[in-house]
């Protein structure tokens, strides 16, 4: 038995049987990055000495437990990475940018809060794109990380790093954070399970910020229940964080086994099917509604019409509220800063400097969106396309319970492919822009391959109904073999 490939679920019941230890699980994940991390580059920083000291800590817990025949906490044990774009306490978190170099944060964010209450080990900080910003992790200012299903290709992005570790059995699971589909496209490109809470299900508070109004963290995980598990932990209401809602969190665990896809009505929008998506990729996703059909759920096509705006919408938001966040990054109080006797010149050449290429890029859009004469016709002009593109979901789920799609136009493209031509970059995400404008959750399930390359089946819920996406995706994969494929590495 491979210890690296359980999901969480398979290794708690050997945890609470006594079967294996913590510290079992910790080393070999521990040996599986040192085996194969050479050649993935998922970590940006690895803890393994005080990964090891949390598991010993564990099994004496674990002890305790079965002796006493009580309820260890959830993830007691479990190894798990993150994304660097999350603060973790005492460990370097860089947002995988130079600016944010040698930041070690003073604090937890809560979803790291809530990962420790529940007995999760920290193994390392797994590279991204700089701020987030990317499709490929491409722009990571460290090193580009490579998919583990064929080397020469990226993991896709933002949250990269976080979704190859999983694919590659480096993790048991690992959060990303989502702003226009960096958890489903990367986990669509690995393989693996990814998903995107509704907008407030999840505190941001701790997580560095790209773009405020989108941002979100999420699972990444080998199977749909391990992301249930996961996000019944990380959810819940925050009061430190503005935009946390105060409302309750259903049992996520247990509704994934609660039978109601007969008689489901799934919404097919025919948006999602257009020219440039490729022919696997289409074939893999219809294949996959024909199989939720199988299961008695019913198929309607529905129009969802201001999708086609949700890529320029989307661009105008996400860079005009980064160029306001990445403002605090002056190299006055934290971070990188260049070396200049004259405070302005210190300033301009700290952030030309410390940001990357497409960070400044962003940025330098999201400002010209929002100067003085511009606003209006850009930023505000946006937020109002915004209204229609929720609208658009909304009168939709009048009709479907779920709307389902591919979560990528493509299979994993080579690295270096689009690097140097940002539009094609941006079609990456065509998919996955729609619904964080809208505030929906949505999760990414493989249902198949082309060219030896995972495909992602999308499926899309109403507002804080993560339970019923949740429970789709669980009744699929489980008539479905696709979750259960693995990657193989070459080692040299």
């Amino acid at each position: 038995m491979e210890l690296a490939s359980l999901t969480i679920h398979r290794a708690r019941e050997f945890l609470q049987k006594g079967e294996i230890t913590s510290t079992d699980l910790t080393r070999a994940v521990l040996n599986r990055i040192d085996a194969v991390e050479p050649r993935v580059n998922a970590y940006i920083t690895l803890v393994a000495d005080r990964a090891l000291d949390h598991a010993r800590a564990a099994d004496a817990q674990w002890e305790k437990h079965r002796r006493e025949k009580t309820n260890a906490p959830a993830l007691l044990g479990i190894p798990m990475a993150i994304k660097d774009v999350i603060c973790t306490r005492g460990v370097t978190t860089t947002a995988g940018s130079k600016i944010l170099n040698n930041f070690v944060p003073p604090y937890d964010a809560t979803v790291m809060e809530k990962l420790n209450a529940a007995g999760a080990i920290l193994i390392g900080k797994t590279n991204q794109d700089e701020f987030a910003m990317g499709s490929s992790t491409e722009n990571s200012r460290f090193f580009s990380t490579h998919n583990p299903w064929d080397l020469a290709r990226v993991p896709g992005g933002s949250s990269g790093g976080s979704a190859a570790a999983v694919a590659a059995d480096e993790t048991f699971f690992a959060l990303g954070t989502d702003t226009g589909g960096s958890v489903r496209q990367p986990a669509s490109l690995c393989g693996v399970v990814g998903m995107r809470p509704s907008y407030g299900r999840v505190s941001r508070y701790g997580v560095i910020a790209f773009a405020s109004s989108l941002d979100q963290v999420g699972p990444l995980t080998k199977d749909v229940r391990d992301a249930a598990t996961i996000l019944q932990i990380i959810a819940g209401y925050d009061a430190r964080e503005a935009t946390s809602v105060n409302r309750a969190v259903p049992d996520y665990v247990g509704a994934i086994h609660e039978s109601r896809i007969k008689n489901l009505r799934v919404g097919v929008p025919k948006q999602y099917f257009i020219a440039g998506i490729e022919k696997g990729v289409e074939d893999a996703v219809r294949a996959a509604i024909r199989v939720l059909e199988n299961l008695g759920a019913t198929t309607i096509e529905i129009d969802l019409p201001h999708t086609d705006y949700a890529l320029p919408t989307y661009y105008l938001i996400a860079p005009a509220e980064a160029s306001a966040n990445l403002a605090r990054y002056d190299g006055v109080k934290y971070g990188y800063r260049a070396e200049s006797s004259d405070v302005w010149e210190m300033l301009r050449a700290t952030r030309g400097e410390g940001f990357g290429v497409e960070v400044k890029r962003r940025i330098m859009l999201g400002t010209y969106a929002l100067s003085a004469g511009y606003y209006d016709a850009y930023y505000l002009q946006a937020q109002k396309v915004r209204t229609l593109i929720k609208q658009d979901f909304d009168r939709a789920f009048e009709n479907v319970d779920v709307i389902v799609s591919p979560t990528s136009p493509t299979t994993a493209f080579k690295i270096g492919a689009r690097i140097d031509d940002p539009l094609q970059m941006y079609l990456a995400d065509l998919f996955t822009l729609a619904q964080p404008l809208a505030g929906i959750p949505a999760i990414s399930v493989p249902c198949g391959f082309a060219d030896g390359l995972p495909i992602g089946f999308q499926i899309m819920g109403r507002a804080f109904d993560e339970e019923n996406i949740l429970r789709v995706a669980y009744a699929y994969e489980q008539a479905t073999e696709w979750h259960k494929k693995k990657p193989v590495i070459s080692i040299q």
